[in-house]
Formats: structure tokens, C-alpha cells, sequence
């Protein structure tokens, strides 16, 4: 599967979570059903933000909506790409990873992998410090959260649905 034309066709954090999912299974041959994914404000500064996290008691991965924003401002080229690399460093996590280190490494093999060592995907898990403009804000201090509600994603575990909703 040409993962690079599917990723930049994809138009819903769904389409981009079922490539994330189809990576992993193809490379480590392991999935996780039955996850949640939602989106919401973290906060962030200039120096520092949480672009996700793994939350191993609700099955559950949080995806901070304020780089995202930051992106579509300032490089939109860059946003698929982001969203993929934060989706599957969460789900490397929620397939039993949870040792943060390891799992950087597990991610960045998996990116070199499929993607190449000079794309982007692979340099966001290489240094992501590289691309710190771009998510970050000018402001110096923290930002809380303005609206700390969590937006389900719909949809995200199509293939473990069997239900109409």
C-alpha cells in the first residue's frame, strides 16, 4: 500500500488513525481494539506543550488541539503529518509500550520504515524539537486550557464496531 499517497489524501483524524493502525499491525503484527480517541485543549508555551497522551484506565488517547491549530496557522503542509505521528505514538503505547523511551524508538523505526529517513514523518520522530515554531506559540509563560471538554472522535474503531449508531 502506497501509505504516503493515503496519508496525504485523508481528510478526518479516522482516516489518518486507519493507516496509524495498519502500520503497526503490518509492522509488529499487534493491534488494539476497542480504543477512544479524543480531542482537546492541553495548553501549551513557547517552550513546552503535551501533544498526547495514553490513558492505559479509559483505553483512551487525547490528542491537544492547540498544535493543531498552531499548524493549520502556520505550515498546513505539516498537519496530517503531525496528527499521524502523535496517533501512532499513542497507539504504540496502547498496544503495551509503555516505556517512553522505548516506544520513541519503536516509532521512529516504524516511520524510517515506511517512510524514509529524510521524510518528515520520520524527522517528527526523530526531533521534534526541529519543528518547535510551528506548534508552539510566541508567548512566553504557560497557556491553561480555555475548554478542557474532550471531543470524541466518531468512528475511530470501525472495524470493532458491530453496531449501527
Amino acid at each position: 500500500m502506497d501509505y504516503e499517497k493515503e496519508l496525504k489524501k485523508a481528510k478526518t483524524f479516522v482516516d489518518i488513525f486507519e493507516i496509524v493502525k495498519g502500520i503497526v499491525r503490518e509492522h509488529l503484527g499487534i493491534e488494539q481494539a476497542g480504543l477512544l480517541v479524543g480531542v482537546t485543549d492541553l495548553g501549551g508555551s513557547s517552550q513546552a506543550f503535551v501533544g498526547a497522551f495514553y490513558s492505559l484506565d479509559a483505553n483512551t488517547i487525547i490528542i491537544n488541539k492547540r498544535p493543531l491549530a498552531r499548524i493549520l496557522q502556520t505550515s498546513p503542509s505539516l498537519y496530517n503529518y503531525y496528527i499521524f505521528h502523535v496517533m501512532m505514538h499513542e497507539y504504540v503505547h496502547s498496544i503495551g509500550s509503555y516505556d517512553e523511551w522505548r516506544t520513541r524508538q519503536l516509532v521512529y523505526e516504524i516511520s524510517e520504515h515506511y517512510f524514509g529517513r529524510h521524510h518528515t514523518i520520520t524527522q517528527l520522530a526523530s526531533d521534534i524539537g526541529r519543528f518547535m515554531p510551528n506548534l508552539t506559540f510566541s508567548i512566553p509563560s504557560y497557556q491553561p486550557p480555555q475548554d478542557a471538554s474532550i471531543e470524541f472522535v466518531k468512528g475511530i474503531d470501525r472495524k470493532n464496531t458491530n453496531y449501527i449508531n
